[in-house]
């Protein structure tokens, strides 16, 4: 790479462009952490665990912001929309694709185990399986049900939430305030806009933090490896396999569909969010990019207001990937041990996995869990929760593939919401989609929420800055 990979940013106030070197650019840095972090692990793996810590440090720091992004851009937006009823009918026009989305995920990755049969030959012995290993995961499965996720959604207090970044939780709270400080009138305007001066500084240290997004994504990586070896994945590499294909084919073909009839391309799209992939794929946590994602749905033309419901909303209640991994991974324990499923029991590995998804936002392990819980709510126990061990060194390496189609879906639902409200600035997607490599690279390697840069490649047309 003998010529420097450049882009142009518009310093503030001097309208003069600078020019960056290819290796401060984040998705470049990324790509060379995880390689460095992959060959680390492989090469020295008691060092390569010993940096675990690294990927926990970076995730911890995004975590601890999000709380508080997601309170600032919700209370915000709907203060802002100052129509009760337009946020109740984009909140339901969310949960209805949300839910037939996930549907269509759930019955891809059925209809993926029967035809592949991916488990099939395994003949797992289940009286010399050791469930220990799992126990941890089975426990918290057995706590869960419909009682629990209803209580789970009420914080202690409204400070608890915050304290332990529940999610779910934030978005209860965050929904209430909002309602209560638009029927405050002007005293609301002036709560409106500290809360939005709020989100902003919120934003910018985000955009402090992701510049550590190359170290994260070494430590984890090389803790992956370092961990479970790329030996576990050679074992089980059909089961692997299938389910990366099954993902790259539903982003492709479903996501892809949705995305073309939305007027906008899907590899546009990806190009556009590579470096948010690429961190995602270091780190196995969606979160750790939330909210980059929401700047970047602004930019594309997606309203505030769209963008503060759906994205945080999003990574509770539509989670695409892990949908996916749910049904094909039950399958394939099934076809392990030998279990033949009836029509009944597969029926209900749809029905729970429904309910037990919600919630499970992107971060390593939550997906386990929520097949834990699955497993566990079958008719008669044909899959004993200890087959799960059969699958436990790979597990981490699918949550990478979980947590990236996670971010795509709730990428393109945004989108997609938007249009539906009529609320899509085609202008701007227009483009975005023209130099989406240019673009997405400037927004990531500047603050969030900040006026995104004219890039040389788009310096013809003026990039509206995102709304706010």
């Amino acid at each position: 790479m003998a010529q420097a990979i450049t882009q142009g940013t518009v310093e503030a106030g001097a309208g003069r462009t600078t020019k960056e070197p290819w290796y401060k650019v984040l998705y470049i840095q990324v790509l060379i952490a995880i390689a460095l972090g992959i060959l680390l692990g492989y090469l020295n793996p008691e060092w390569g665990k010993s940096v675990k810590w690294l990927g926990d440090a970076f995730i911890a720091l995004i975590k601890m912001m999000i709380a508080p992004i997601i309170f600032c851009t919700i209370v915000h937006g709907i203060a802002s929309i100052g129509d009760l009823k337009k946020v109740g009918r984009v909140g339901l026009k969310a949960l209805i694709y949300f839910e037939v989305v996930s549907t269509i995920a759930l019955l891809i990755g059925v209809l993926v185990g029967e035809i592949v049969k991916p488990g099939a030959g395994f003949n797992a012995d289940v009286t010399k399986l050791d469930g220990k290993s799992v126990e941890k995961y089975a426990k918290m499965a057995a706590d869960d049900s419909v009682t629990g996720h209803i209580m789970a959604l009420i914080p202690k207090s409204f400070f608890d939430a915050f304290a332990t970044g529940d999610l779910l939780q934030v978005l209860l709270i965050s929904i209430l305030t909002g309602v209560v400080v638009t029927g405050m009138g002007q005293r609301g305007e002036a709560i409106t806009h500290a809360i939005d001066t709020m989100g902003q500084i919120f934003f910018r240290i985000i955009g402090l933090v992701v510049k550590l997004a190359p170290i994260g994504a070494f430590g984890a990586m090389a803790f992956t490896i370092g961990q479970y070896g790329i030996g576990k994945v050679v074992d089980l590499a059909w089961l692997v396999g299938t389910f990366y294909v099954t993902a790259f084919l539903f982003v492709v073909l479903v996501l892809g569909g949705i995305a073309r009839v939305a007027g906008f391309s899907i590899f546009k799209f990806l190009a556009y969010i590579k470096d948010e992939l690429l961190i995602v794929l270091g780190t196995s946590s969606s979160e750790t990019v939330l909210p980059h994602m929401m700047t970047k749905m602004r930019r594309l033309g997606a309203s505030d207001s769209v963008v503060g419901l759906v994205i945080p909303t999003g990574y509770s209640f539509n989670l695409d990937g892990t949908n996916i991994y749910m049904t094909l991974a039950s399958l394939f324990l099934a076809q392990a041990v030998g279990a033949d499923l009836s029509f009944g029991q597969y029926a209900t590995i749809i029905l729970v996995a429904m309910l037990t998804s919600k919630g499970a936002s992107g971060v390593t392990g939550a997906g386990f869990i929520t097949l834990a819980a699955t497993l566990s709510a079958i008719p008669n126990n044909p899959v004993p929760v200890a087959a799960m061990t059969l699958i436990l060194g790979v597990d981490k390496f699918m949550s990478e593939c979980r947590a990236i189609t996670n971010l795509i879906g709730n990428g393109v639902a945004t989108v997609v919401v938007s249009r539906w409200e009529g609320e899509l600035d085609q202008e701007k997607l227009n483009q975005v989609m023209a130099h989406p490599i240019s673009i997405g690279t400037d927004i990531s390697d500047h603050a969030p929420n900040m006026d995104p840069v004219t890039t040389p490649a788009a310096a013809a047309a003026p990039i509206p800055a995102p709304a706010r």
